[in-house]
């Protein structure tokens, strides 16, 4: 299916880079010489056309904003332009939408745009809020050759997890405290402190004997790569990378909890490498979660069931086959592609304004597969 939508550059404020959804009719914003992330809409950028139409506002389903509303504070005219915008769009009788990439959990100034942002709680998402993914390098193409490693089923569940946690003893014995006030503090909108939630998962898998954990852990984000001002050191920034995909690679299940936003990066990281997820839900809202049965291709644990972690992992494992163990590394992969890749989201975008309900229509298994061209897991 073909979305139509419109947009001009009159609504982008100079010095701000366009969204990712207009790279295939404006060109890729440029992109740090050693950022591991350049290239990730590369394939979006050449294939986009095949499912995306720039026209007039006339004949368009919605009226995108140029800009992505996280650098809104970078410019005093943003919310000038995104209301003549929002106005203008209004006006033709046509929803405007916009991105909104970022840690914040913030209610946006007009309650008719439609927000599609990364952080958010299910439990408060007004109905004109929706998730989107967090967008990385594809790790296969980038670190595995393009082609990623089937793992056989073992006894025991390999466990990864490669990151920031904090692990300092005086933190760990205040976790049931800290998590405490991560569940008061939504209701205030402070800092839910999501780094305590990872930390007691952390602590929990590392105690049990049930699994074999592959644990990396790091008491900076990034592995140290920000510098002191704030930009990052590419070479660091290169060798973490390198260790957080080997992580990847060499497990099985691999932890996703949350940080700084109600969302998780190493989810979508996971499912592009193949790899199951052990999602620890706080709260959180997926993308076109009521249309894709994301519980199958995840170990889904409430973040109230934590001390029970080892025991869902195990479950979850002793119950599939070898060859289900292998073929679920395959589906997470074509899950990511279909629906979770940029490529593949915006390939789907059209559900959100295109016919009653399409957003959460169940999604009908024959287009549910990636295609096979870009499936890059070998074939027994």
């Amino acid at each position: 299916m073909m979305l139509n939508f419109f947009t001009e550059r009159t609504y982008l404020p100079a010095g701000l880079p366009h969204i990712t959804m207009l790279y295939p009719f404006w060109g890729k914003n440029p992109e740090p010489q050693g950022d591991p992330n350049a290239g990730r809409f590369d394939r979006l950028a050449d294939n986009g056309r095949q499912f995306l139409s720039l026209t007039s506002l006339k004949d368009a389903d919605v009226a995108i904003l140029p800009f992505g509303w996280e650098h809104r504070a970078f410019s005093k005219e943003g919310i000038v332009l995104a209301e003549q915008l929002g106005q203008h769009a209004q006006a033709a009788g046509k929803p405007m939408a916009l991105f909104f990439s970022s840690d914040s959990m913030k209610t946006l100034p007009n309650p008719h745009w439609l927000v599609f942002r990364t952080s958010l709680f299910r439990s408060r998402k007004s109905p004109n809020e929706f998730a989107m993914p967090a967008w990385s390098e594809d790790f296969v193409d980038r670190y595995l050759q393009g082609e990623g490693p089937v793992r056989r089923k073992r006894g025991k569940p390999v466990v990864g997890f490669c990151g920031f946690a904090p692990s300092r003893p005086m933190m760990l014995k205040r976790v049931a405290l800290a998590a405490r006030d991560y569940w008061r503090s939504r209701t205030t909108g402070a800092d839910t402190r999501g780094r305590y939630v990872r930390a007691a998962a952390v602590r929990v898998l590392a105690e049990s004997s049930r699994v074999e954990t592959n644990f990396v852990l790091r008491d900076q984000f990034l592995g140290g790569a920000l510098l002191p001002t704030g930009e990052p050191d590419w070479h660091v920034l290169a060798q973490s990378r390198k260790e957080y995909v080997e992580n990847i690679r060499d497990s099985d299940y691999i932890l996703c909890i949350r940080g700084a936003g109600n969302f998780s990066c190493r989810l979508y990281e996971a499912l592009s490498c193949g790899r199951i997820p052990v999602f620890v839900d706080t709260d959180c809202l997926l993308p076109y979660h009521s249309a894709i049965a994301w519980k199958q291709h995840c170990v889904w644990v409430d973040h109230s069931e934590l001390e029970q972690l080892p025991d869902k992992i195990t479950q979850f494992h002793d119950a599939l086959t070898d060859q289900q163990f292998i073929d679920l590394q395959r589906s997470c992969r074509d899950f990511w592609q279909t629906f979770l890749s940029p490529e593949g989201y915006f390939r789907n975008f059209y559900r959100h304004f295109q016919g009653a309900g399409e957003e959460t229509r169940p999604i009908p298994s024959s287009e549910r597969h990636a295609d096979p061209k870009l499936r890059a897991f070998p074939k027994e």
